[in-house]
């Protein structure tokens, strides 16, 4: 949200209700030194969901905090050991919950899951577009919560053999180094019906301790929050500088501008005076006539320029006719591929039709010395009729 040339940027409270927060201002100089300052806490995973706090109210609807799905990102700091989940929405930090121990990420469906953050007072949920993205974001929840067991126990040790107070993060500080165009969405991701959502399971969520009585369990206890104290001290501290600092350029950047109008309306005014004067005439003839040269030789320059626009468009011309010639001799060429199969079609059934009548002729041979043969014995059967008729006559006579 913006408003005459600030940034307001809305974190979570810890009244439970998405809404409530702490309300910071900064200049759009600023917003480098609120997300940037300092480095140590890194993104290890990201991934995108629907994001969603529980009412404050009845502890049984979701409340939506984004209205299409945002970025979602495990945060480490190595220097202390802390895992933190974060997600921003534009520029207000929708999620900023610290891993611990005592958490758990319960699957409520195929795409939703929640865990309960005491600190916060609140419960977060999670819509994601795919089973798939659920099971990686739990797995993720569960590998971090062990990580952080562990160093919640190393960092005990720690306190009982050196008396060190911990360092472990506060739950209203933001030190990610997202940005808002990093994590925002496009657009594209509709938001989640209420009927995507399932129904919340209610998790009592402890009660703080009362600040007296954590000061008073321990010299150590007592240390550790002395220490968390002046991290936030130096925290703000690091802030006011900042701010100091961009006041500081802006006021500079101001004195500049004005600076620069100043020497631009001087050497306005100077040269006008020059003009005026007549003992810079030649002067300033000598600059026309550089001028009308360079003017001259630009036009000379355009004029080779329009030159080679049009041998190019010629050339462009020529290449199409070519592609014209080359299109008519590909469709010729087709036609003649077709005329060729439909030759070789026909000669295909013409030499089909010559064996058909080869076939046919050799049969007709065949049939023909056969019927030769059958005709041959039958004159030589006449024969020898005719011969025995002869032989009969002879003898009777």
């Amino acid at each position: 949200m913006e408003a005459g040339g600030e940034m307001v940027i809305q974190l979570p409270g810890h009244s439970g209700s998405p809404g409530s927060g702490e309300t910071v201002v900064l200049r759009h100089k600023e917003v480098h030194h609120f997300f940037f300052v300092p480095f140590r806490e890194q993104p290890i995973y990201s991934t995108r969901a629907h994001v969603f706090q529980i009412d404050p109210s009845t502890k049984k609807n979701w409340v939506p905090t984004s209205k299409h799905a945002v970025t979602v990102s495990y945060f480490y700091d190595s220097t202390r050991n802390v895992y933190r989940i974060i997600s921003l929405d534009g520029t207000k930090a929708i999620i900023n919950s610290t891993i611990t121990p005592n958490m758990t990420f319960t699957k409520t469906s195929q795409k939703f899951g929640q865990w309960a953050d005491s600190r916060a007072n609140t419960v977060y949920g999670l819509g994601f577009s795919s089973e798939r993205h659920l099971t990686k974001f739990a797995d993720k929840f569960a590998e971090y919560k062990e990580a952080a067991r562990l160093a919640k126990e190393k960092s005990l040790e720690k306190m009982d053999l050196a008396s060190s107070p911990s360092q472990e993060s506060a739950p209203g500080e933001i030190q990610s180094p997202l940005t808002p165009e990093s994590v925002n969405g496009t657009g594209d991701d509709a938001a989640m019906s209420p009927q995507d959502v399932p129904t919340p399971i209610t998790e009592s969520l402890p009660e703080p301790l009362p600040i007296t009585q954590s000061f008073t369990h321990s010299p150590t206890i007592t240390k550790h929050w002395e220490a968390e104290l002046a991290a936030l001290k130096g925290n703000n501290a690091k802030l006011t500088a900042a701010l100091l600092e961009s006041t500081a350029n802006v006021k500079q950047w101001k004195q500049q501008l004005a600076a620069y109008q100043e020497e631009a309306e001087r050497l306005h005014k100077r040269v006008t005076e020059l003009e005026c004067m007549s003992g810079q005439t030649n002067v300033i003839k000598s600059q026309k006539t550089e001028l009308n040269q360079t003017i001259e030789e630009l036009e000379s320059a355009l004029k080779a320029k329009e030159e080679e626009i049009e041998r190019l468009k010629e050339e462009v011309d020529r290449t199409k006719e070519i592609q014209e010639q080359k299109d008519a001799l590909a469709q010729k060429l087709q036609e003649t591929d077709l005329r060729n199969k439909e030759l070789e079609g026909q000669l295909s059934a013409l030499e089909q039709r010559l064996d058909n009548s080869q076939v046919e002729q050799e049969t007709f041979r065949k049939d023909l010395k056969t019927l030769l043969e059958i005709l041959d014995g039958k004159i030589f059967e006449l024969t020898e009729l005719r011969d025995n008729l002869a032989k009969l006559i002879e003898s009777s006579s």
